[in-house]
């Protein structure tokens, strides 16, 4: 007996829609034909800088701002992170970069770092990692069809700002896997940064 759809055929979806659904995010992505499994990930790891200077200005952004707004957040915390990535390694930061695969496979990634990973960032949606990695995993889907890229994994994160989850996308398995472990920021900003640093320069 096979399971009723979840997705209407007759209907638009954005990207962050999915963020809004209260379907399980397993039951969204069997509607791509993709699985998701849940582990301990074992990411790309490089810290080609010292972390301390940045660390120093997140956390005089914290004292200076409280990061309750999700403008807040990304402002503080989030921005400054990226900024640093890309200024190291020479690529630009799509902010809001409009994206259409398809009527289910379209909207905005938040952040998108087009290097051979095409690194995607998601800002979860009212602090909710849970629902926003149902929104990084729809992106991933999206962007394994709308990339050029013959790389076999693609990565990205969701994050609160002082909170990251990492998330791999095996393409030729269809397969998301999603990181059961979380990092906080400034205090794991190390793990963070090397994480980030080892998909955009690998």
């Amino acid at each position: 007996m096979s399971k009723a759809r979840i997705l209407d055929p007759s209907e638009s979806y954005t990207f962050s829609k999915y963020a809004e659904l209260a379907y399980d995010s397993a039951d969204i992505l069997a509607e791509f034909g993709v699985t998701l499994k849940s582990s301990s990930l074992q990411l790309p790891q490089k810290l080609p800088i010292d972390p301390q200077p940045l660390r120093i200005e997140l956390e005089e952004n914290l004292i200076l701002v409280d990061p309750v707004s999700e403008i807040a957040r990304r402002e503080a915390l989030i921005f400054p992170i990226l900024k640093t990535i890309c200024k190291f390694s020479q690529v630009p930061l799509k902010i809001e970069y409009p994206v259409r695969v398809s009527n289910w496979l379209k909207g905005t990634f938040d952040y998108f770092i087009p290097t051979q990973q095409n690194l995607l960032v998601i800002e979860a949606k009212n602090a909710d990692l849970a629902r926003g990695f149902t929104q990084l995993a729809v992106e991933l889907i999206a962007l394994d069809q709308w990339t050029d890229s013959t790389v076999p994994r693609l990565y990205g994160t969701v994050t609160t700002g002082d909170i990251w989850k990492f998330g791999m996308f095996e393409r030729q398995e269809k397969i998301v896997h999603k990181d059961i472990n979380t990092y906080g920021v400034p205090r794991d900003l190390d793990l963070v940064l090397s994480t980030l640093f080892g998909i955009t320069l690998s």
